[in-house]
């Protein structure tokens, strides 16, 4: 039977031992890692169009400084609608997806049993005046 690899990866080596098997830290680092995802998204599409985060925040309507925390890898508050009004500003549009975790990546869950597909809830009917 083979021994498993001995890592000497740091980052391997510290997820290992403070964040793998704890589901709230390891929900906690996935929350940073898209905080950090949308900051360096926000900062390379604005430098890729050439404008300064004055500029940028002229463009979409708010300030320099509202722009710069955007940037800030540990800021929490991002909002849709403000990414939609700086894909706006940067004739880009907005796309989101939800992606499934791989099994085991984030904790246990539990399994869903399947539920019976129900049908499609019907249209409510308008009150007109």
């Amino acid at each position: 039977m083979e021994r498993p690899r001995k890592t000497t990866e740091a980052v391997e080596i510290l997820h290992r031992r403070y964040v793998k098997g704890d589901p709230r830290r390891e929900a906690a680092l996935q929350a940073e890692r898209v905080n950090a995802e949308v900051a360096a998204i926000v900062r390379d599409h604005r430098t890729e169009a050439g404008l300064t985060q004055e500029e940028l925040a002229e463009l979409v309507g708010t300030t320099q400084s509202v722009i710069s925390r955007l940037e800030d890898a540990d800021y929490e508050g991002h909002s849709l609608s403000m990414l939609q009004r700086i894909a706006t500003a940067l004739k880009m549009r907005l796309k989101v997806s939800l992606l499934r975790e791989a099994a085991g990546e984030y904790g246990k869950r539990r399994r869903r049993t399947p539920q019976a597909k129900s049908a499609p809830p019907r249209p409510r009917a308008r009150r007109v005046r």
